[in-house]
């Protein structure tokens, strides 16, 4: 597997000849984006590739359609060029194009290629917040890929989620090849200490639950509403089986 992190979520995931792309954020730097009910966060880095520069895409995996920092305007004008978009239902519905499919967690879809296994993803759940706060936050899902006839999992992007009981059930029950996290912390002025996503000590109790042969971190950088600075994520999973990613450089993992 050969994975190119462009930035925030953004990454460009090459597995058995899919080309799969993780929440598209294409946009320069500087723009403050609202999240609603008073929040907002700004773009702080822009991407390490542009989208023209990425070749074909088979597969968009979309966690979510109504945050920038997961699906910005370039991000959105590149949806229509990729053969399938997978999303939440209710994004599906936002969306509205024909290459759009919606999944609600625990559904499974199976993509065909021609010269390739067939691709099963599985969407996840997530809770983009704390209890009670899936009607401000909105529907998310991760996605779980399992190429070809076997059962490993060979990705598991988390999508922006805290670390709540459906995660980690699932950490317990899947056996995950690449784990790929989506931290940062998220937080904003108007709620305070509310969390938004995973921090180091939620990754590392990810980490152990899922026990995969190696965790990507991502999500963590390139916008304000990130708090956790990442000197103290790097240090928080010292030890852990990780593979940290340098922006618009391929690695094999």
């Amino acid at each position: 597997m050969r994975l190119t992190h462009l930035g925030g979520p953004t990454v460009l995931v090459e597995l058995d000849g899919w080309r799969i792309l993780t929440d598209p954020t294409f946009d320069p730097p500087g723009r403050t984006y609202g999240f609603g009910l008073g929040t907002s966060s700004t773009k702080v880095a822009g991407p390490a590739l542009e989208p023209e520069q990425l070749g074909p895409v088979d597969v968009v995996l979309l966690s979510h359609d109504h945050h920038a920092d997961n699906l910005d305007d370039r991000g959105r004008a590149l949806l229509p060029s990729a053969t399938t978009v997978l999303t939440t239902a209710s994004g599906r519905d936002r969306l509205g194009a024909p290459n759009v499919r919606g999944l609600r967690p625990g559904e499974t879809v199976t993509l065909a290629g021609d010269g390739r296994p067939p691709l099963h993803v599985r969407a996840t759940p997530c809770r983009h917040g704390p209890p009670l706060s899936r009607p401000v936050a909105g529907d998310v899902v991760g996605f779980a890929l399992t190429p070809g006839d076997g059962d490993r999992v060979a990705l598991w992007m988390t999508g922006d989620t805290v670390l709540h009981a459906p995660v980690r059930r699932l950490a317990r029950r899947r056996d995950v090849d690449v784990l790929l996290m989506h931290l940062g912390r998220v937080r904003f002025p108007v709620t305070g200490p509310l969390r938004y996503s995973m921090d180091g000590r939620d990754a590392v109790r990810l980490v152990r639950l899922a026990a995969p042969r190696v965790a990507v971190p991502v999500h963590y950088e390139g916008w304000s509403h990130f708090s956790e600075p990442a000197e103290r994520l790097r240090a928080a999973l010292t030890g852990a089986p990780v593979r940290w990613l340098e922006p618009g450089t391929p690695s094999e993992v």
